[in-house]
C-alpha cells in the first residue's frame, strides 16, 4: 500500500483573488514589480476576466471574484533566490516589507500586492 504523499508532484499554481476590473494592476505588480511573465488564459477562462503570470516555475493566477477581500492572513510561501534584491525592488516600487526572523532555516519578508493580498517571500539560510 502506498503512502498518499506519493501522489504529490509539486505546486502547479496558486490563485489570488482580485475584483472585477484589477488587471490591469496585476499587470503592473506580476509583469511589471515582479518581472513574471504574463500567460494567455484558455479562452473559456479568459471569459470570466483575471490573468496568469509565470516566473521561476511559479504560475499565479489571478481570478475575479465579484464581492473581492483582500486575504490579510492566507497567503502563498513562494520560494526565491536573492531575497533582499526582491525586498530592495519592492521597496523601489512602493511595498513595503516586513522581515520576519522567526522561520528556521530561512530568510524571510512578507509584503501586499497592490490590492492588498498578503504574500511571504523565503530564501533558504545557504550552508
Amino acid at each position: 500500500m502506498s503512502d498518499s504523499t506519493d501522489f504529490f508532484a509539486g505546486l502547479h499554481h496558486v490563485q489570488l483573488a482580485i475584483p472585477p476590473g484589477a488587471e490591469p494592476l496585476c499587470r503592473e505588480f506580476w509583469g511589471g514589480v515582479m518581472g513574471m511573465t504574463e500567460l494567455a488564459k484558455p479562452p473559456v477562462l479568459a471569459a470570466r476576466g483575471g490573468c496568469w503570470f509565470r516566473g521561476g516555475g511559479l504560475e499565479v493566477h489571478l481570478g475575479v471574484e465579484q464581492d473581492f477581500a483582500p486575504a490579510r492572513k492566507a497567503h502563498p510561501g513562494i520560494l526565491v533566490n536573492g531575497l533582499r534584491a526582491l525586498a530592495e525592488r519592492l521597496e523601489a516600487h512602493g511595498h513595503p516589507v516586513q522581515w520576519d526572523g522567526e522561520f528556521p532555516g530561512h530568510d524571510r519578508f512578507y509584503a501586499f500586492d497592490k490590492l492588498g493580498n498578503r504574500l511571504e517571500f523565503l530564501e533558504p539560510h545557504r550552508a
